[in-house]
């Protein structure tokens, strides 16, 4: 029984001292074995422009001037998308680009001086995600390290009309729609004549549509989006369409069929009077023609005559 015991207790101190070796998941910043990355927790940008992700490490060896890769990651640590990535051979080679995700991603910084900063054009909704920087040593070494929580980028933006209609509904009355983007979120205000129209909002996203239901007076119905990063706005015109009387109706088609028939009489009249104009010139020159050859031939048949005549 004192052995079990012994070898009982042998196993639970082991168990206990591997339980307390275990690694525990690094922080950004801190050191590893010489190893650290210092990334911001979150960044912000602006839709349309570009904004840069800071990305900086240490590393324990004093010189190193072999491979050094760079990379960026989106969503997840080590099996995420790989946006960007650039090779550079020795130290006086530059980062070459081997990724650019929809050429958007363009390295700042200079791995050789423990920089990974990044700059992201053109920024769009697509854009708003966690990223991941990466360094790799090869060589002999076989170094890696890359952060951990990564960088939340957070995307702001002016509100922006993106359409604004006027609509009929089901039982023939009219309504009026107005949809506007921006992040935070913009208020929409519909402004125009007086009116006690009903109204509903609807969003999806960075999206927000407000409808103005039931329109009742001709003119200009105005709509506002205003956040904290500016305003925008938008109009639309409305005009109901008042029915006339039948007879008023035929008395117009009447109108516009002989508006019609007149004009086409008044073309066929310019034709005829066109090509009789250019007809009767010939018939007057040929006649001239004619006329002026009878006095040739009177004149041959005189001179004739008065040769043949015979001298006393």
């Amino acid at each position: 029984m004192g052995e079990k015991v012994i070898l009982q207790v042998w196993y639970i101190s082991l168990y206990g001292l591997f339980r307390f070796l275990k690694p525990v998941p690094l922080v950004p910043g801190l050191q590893s074995n010489g190893w650290s990355i210092q990334v911001p927790s979150d960044a912000t940008g602006e839709i349309g422009k570009a904004v840069v992700l800071p990305c900086t490490f240490t590393h324990p060896h004093k010189t190193y001037d072999r491979t050094l890769t760079t990379i960026w990651r989106i969503k997840e640590p080590y099996d995420g998308m790989v946006v960007f990535k650039c090779v550079t051979h020795s130290s006086s080679d530059l980062c070459k680009t081997a990724v650019s995700y929809k050429n958007k991603y363009k390295l700042i910084g200079n791995p050789r001086h423990n920089n990974l900063s990044i700059k992201i054009d053109n920024l769009t909704w697509s854009d708003s995600n966690r990223y991941f920087c990466r360094v790799e040593f090869s060589g002999d070494l076989h170094d890696k390290y890359e952060s951990r929580t990564g960088i939340r980028l957070h995307l702001i933006a002016a509100p922006r009309i993106v359409n604004i209609t006027i609509g009929s509904n089901q039982d023939r009355t009219f309504r009026a729609q107005c949809t506007a983007e921006g992040e935070p979120l913009p208020s929409l205000t519909w402004t125009g004549p007086l009116f006690s129209n009903a109204t509903s909002v609807t969003s999806l996203n960075h999206q927000i549509t407000k409808e103005l239901h039931y329109l009742t007076h001709d003119g200009k119905y105005t709509c506002t989006a205003v956040n904290s990063h500016g305003r925008a706005e938008g109009a639309v015109y409305f005009y109901k369409f008042k029915a006339a009387s039948s007879s008023l109706i035929l008395i117009l088609i009447f109108v516009a069929l002989g508006v019609k028939v007149l004009v086409l009489l008044v073309i066929l009249g310019i034709a005829v009077f066109w090509r009789a104009g250019h007809g009767t010139a010939p018939s007057r020159l040929s006649r001239q023609q004619a006329q002026d050859s009878t006095y040739e031939n009177l004149d041959r048949r005189n001179n004739c005559g008065s040769q043949s005549l015979p001298t006393e």
